[in-house]
């Protein structure tokens, strides 16, 4: 950033800034909050995500989770839906709808999900709004850099790390209430009797989220997150991205230094203090931009204080502003369109045929049959029955395939007690005309067939 003597640029106190502050200094630099269209869209998207996540996880609906990944039940509680571990690929399924979504999201309008609705974007925002309220502004803070801390200040330096910890903790906590019920973390946390399992996992979690929003920051979205990378193979000339309208802001002149040749950018640098990645979207498009529109706010801010039309920084196409003009329906969007469609039109037949009973053979590990007189023939199973819907809570089980036979075992399960659980299971016959028959043993709830399996009656070695 080059030194101006003066500019009316708009201060959080006063409309004239008087001294270069030094924002950026050896790789760090301090984000100063601004105002605006954007940033009001901005936080409209991320608080109701905010109180989602941690509102979301104590919701019950008929004593169940409304959202819960539960290993020991085996089971999704998804939005009053019961899935099986074996409808997992709906899952994944969704997300790669989602992922297609992300991809017609960036050919139309950039990167506006990394800067509005990106978990990691949301809490660095959330981690720089408690460094700002307990330290004080970003000029405040990038004088105290470098400098001893003592008293006052390392008084509040310490209390903004103890707030990151405390909403990293939260945050650790509320993100394992969607794998273990968070009345049961927390009564047993209040009884000192969390497993040393579930408290190192909200360890590292807690201690990822504080790196993650408070310390490395813009690191993840330069570095780690592959979704930057993507982005310029994304881009067409007609998508949507935050720009610096280069032909009307150059050259550069501060309101002392302007002549008729200036253009309107007056060299404030508010571009860059705003921006959370460190940027200065005056050297064009970067893989660093989340199209938060920060910079756009602050410079709107600017034009307005100097009676000059808002927009140098804008949400812009590459066409737009070489004064050409931008298609709204191209090829690469409709195609991301249409396999986005199919995604989400795929993942919504897989909901209507998920699970609602799961039932699992196996043979004796024994002998292939037993033989009980010269006409008796048995085989032994094991048979277990896992619902996941309270219509198919009381089960009858029957077979077929033999013409005469006996079944021992439970003719009627009650999932309530029974669920998941290895019965056995005994067949026998009598006089069997082959050596070997298919059977079926058939599941019934409420009259109506809910499941069959097939296996094999075996009555003579091989």
């Amino acid at each position: 950033m080059e030194k101006i003597p003066v500019a009316q640029i708009p201060d959080e106190q006063s409309p004239i800034v008087e001294e270069y502050i030094p924002f950026a200094r050896e790789g760090k630099f301090h984000v100063r909050l601004t105002t605006g269209l954007f940033q009001n869209l901005r936080r409209l998207t991320t608080w109701p995500l905010i109180a989602l996540f941690f509102g979301l996880v104590w919701v019950q609906v008929d004593g169940q989770p409304w959202l819960l990944f539960s290993f020991s039940q085996r089971s999704i509680f998804l939005f009053g839906h019961t899935l099986s571990w074996h409808d997992l690929p709906l899952l994944a399924g969704l997300m790669i709808a989602g992922a297609c979504l992300l991809f017609f999201m960036a050919v139309a309008w950039g990167r506006v999900w990394c800067g509005f609705a990106c978990p990691q974007s949301i809490w660095t925002w959330l981690f720089i709004r408690i460094e700002d309220l307990t330290e004080g502004r970003a000029s405040l803070r990038a004088r105290q850099e470098g400098k001893a801390l003592r008293g006052l200040p390392l008084m509040r330096r310490v209390l903004k790390h103890l707030l990151w910890i405390l909403l990293a903790t939260l945050t650790a906590l509320t993100f394992t209430g969607y794998f273990i019920p968070i009345r049961d973390i927390l009564g047993d946390a209040s009884q000192l009797q969390l497993s040393a399992g579930i408290t190192g996992w909200i360890v590292i979690m807690a201690g990822l989220t504080y790196a993650n929003a408070g310390l490395v920051r813009e690191k993840i979205c330069l570095h780690a997150c592959p979704y930057s990378r993507f982005q310029g193979v994304m881009f067409d000339r007609d998508t949507l991205t935050v720009s610096y309208d280069k032909a009307r802001g150059e050259p550069r002149a501060n309101r002392r230094n302007a002549d008729a040749n200036s253009g309107d950018c007056v060299d404030c640098g508010l571009c860059v203090q705003v921006c959370p990645t460190g940027i200065d979207i005056r050297d064009g498009l970067q893989a660093a931009c989340i199209d938060c529109g920060a910079c756009i706010d602050a410079c709107d801010g600017v034009m307005k204080k100097l009676d000059r039309d808002t927009g140098l920084i804008r949400f812009a196409s590459e066409a737009q502003l070489q004064k050409q003009p931008s298609r709204l329906l191209r090829p690469r969007l409709a195609g991301y369109a249409a396999v986005m469609a199919c995604a989400f039109g795929a993942v919504l037949f897989g909901f209507t045929q998920t699970t609602d009973l799961l039932v699992e053979i196996r043979r004796d590990r024994g002998a292939l049959f037993v033989q009980l007189d010269e006409e008796t023939y048995c085989n032994n199973y094991r048979v277990k029955v896992e619902g996941f819907a309270d219509t198919a809570a009381l089960i009858r089980v029957a077979v077929s395939g033999l013409a005469d036979y006996q079944l021992f075992g439970p003719a009627q399960l009650d999932l309530n007690e029974h669920n998941s659980t290895w019965l056995p299971y005994r067949v026998c016959t009598q006089s069997p005309d082959q050596p070997r028959a298919d059977l079926s043993f058939q599941f019934f709830a409420g009259g109506i067939q809910q499941a069959e399996k097939h296996t094999t009656f075996i009555t003579q070695s091989f």
